[in-house]
Order: C-alpha cells, then sequence, then structure tokens
C-alpha cells in the first residue's frame, strides 16, 4: 500500500502519518511539509518539501512517485497573521480572497491533474480532501467569512466534478469530500473560544475518523461529503 499525505506537516496531516505509521504496517507512506519538516522518523515515511500551490512542484512530485493507493490533500488556510476571515462582506478584500481560493481549491486541481494516473489499481484507491462544513451552500444559516466559504464551496465542486468524471476513467477511485470538525490545530486556534469542550476535537481523533471512513467507503460513495462522524453532509 501506499499513501500521499499532502500537508503532512499540519496537524491533521501529522496525525494521519503517525496513525498510516502505526495501523498500516505494510504502507508506504510519502508526505508533504511546506517549510518544516515533522520529526517522524519511520523508514516507511518518505517526506517531501512541497508548495502545493505550485503546478510546477505537484508535477514534480507526481513523476517522483510511480502508483499509490491513497492521496489525501489536508493542507489548506483560514487566516493569515494581518487578516481573519470577514465578519461581513463590507470586509472583503479581493486579494485575501484570492489567496483563499489559491491555497484552498488551487491545490487539489492540480492534484488531481497530475496523480490521477497513480490511481488506477483495480484493487480500489482514493482520492480525498479535507474540506468544511462551512462551504455547504444549504447548510450555511448565519453567514460570514465569505471568502472561506466561497473557497470551501469551490473545492466541493471540484471534489464533486472529479468524481464524475473518473468515474469513467477510474472507476475503482473512491473520490470525496471530508469535513474533519473543529480540530485543535493552528488553523482554528483564534476561533475556538465559543467551541463546546466536546466538539473541539484533537487531530488524532480526527485522523482516527477519516481512517474509519477510509475503510468502509467503496467506489460507490465516490462524489460524497462526508462529516468525521461518517454521516452525509448536503453540498
Amino acid at each position: 500500500m501506499k499513501i500521499l499525505i499532502i500537508g503532512g506537516s499540519g496537524g491533521i496531516g501529522t496525525a494521519l502519518v503517525s496513525l498510516f505509521v502505526a495501523s498500516k504496517p505494510e504502507a508506504i507512506i510519502y508526505a508533504t511539509y511546506r517549510t518544516h519538516k515533522p520529526r517522524i522518523e519511520n523508514n516507511r515515511v518518505h517526506w517531501y518539501q512541497l508548495d502545493a500551490t505550485s503546478e510546477r512542484e505537484v508535477r514534480v512530485l507526481a513523476n517522483g512517485i510511480t502508483s499509490l493507493d491513497i492521496l489525501i490533500n489536508a493542507a489548506g488556510t483560514l487566516h493569515l497573521p494581518n487578516r481573519k476571515p470577514e465578519k461581513s462582506v463590507n470586509e472583503f478584500n479581493p486579494d485575501f480572497f484570492n489567496h483563499n481560493i489559491q491555497s484552498n481549491v488551487v491545490p487539489t486541481m492540480y492534484l488531481a491533474k497530475y496523480f490521477a494516473k497513480h490511481l488506477k489499481s483495480k484493487q480500489g484507491t482514493y482520492f480525498i480532501a479535507i474540506s468544511a462544513r462551512i462551504g455547504s451552500i444549504e447548510d450555511n444559516k448565519i453567514g460570514g467569512w465569505i471568502s472561506y466559504r466561497c473557497s470551501k464551496a469551490a473545492l466541493n465542486m471540484a471534489i464533486k466534478t472529479i468524481s464524475i468524471e473518473w468515474k469513467h476513467k477510474l472507476p475503482n477511485c473512491c473520490v470525496f469530500a471530508f469535513h474533519p470538525g473543529t480540530t485543535d490545530t493552528n488553523l482554528s486556534k483564534p476561533f475556538q473560544k465559543n467551541v463546546p469542550s466536546n466538539k473541539l476535537f484533537t487531530s488524532d481523533y480526527v485522523a482516527y475518523c477519516l481512517l474509519k471512513l477510509l475503510d468502509a467507503a467503496e467506489p460507490t460513495d465516490s462524489g460524497k461529503f462526508f462529516s468525521y462522524d461518517g454521516t452525509e453532509i448536503p453540498w
């Protein structure tokens, strides 16, 4: 088994690497980091420095890996040091909007473009992007955070569209989006104040939830949007 985790240096990504090392003793794990390589030393884990928003770097990575059983994109952004999600559309800033699109949508498109040929196994493969319930148009009841919402909605549309195309090209590949819930990582740190303690999850718990989904999902589940608890979220 060969697994690629994009964003392996983030909270959820690091937890996924550790979980796969522990639970899949036969697996070879490829993982990427943007600036700082995590201190996970294992001869089955191979680290690559990657800017997932760079088409050239994604293409080079794809050329260095032969085949995959699982590809998970756990990279993404929510805020910048000098800018947080908008409380109102009056705070809209096109540069911040474009940053959200570039970080939360474009990498998955590049990964699908260059790694499709890696996921052709007849045994069943998986292409997963970490999304967020906030990207569900139907579930949007309170507004706000318009740039982040738009980027995750665009990511969800990309996943749905890729899944439809690959039903013909890669019929054994299960493509889905995954909502991890509010996870105790640097991404959510500034927004945890009002989150109930039982709704603030550890990265290890979220990684375990995703592994459970992977073990249960079939190619017929391709094109779905799953929550951490296994339930489907409306697009």
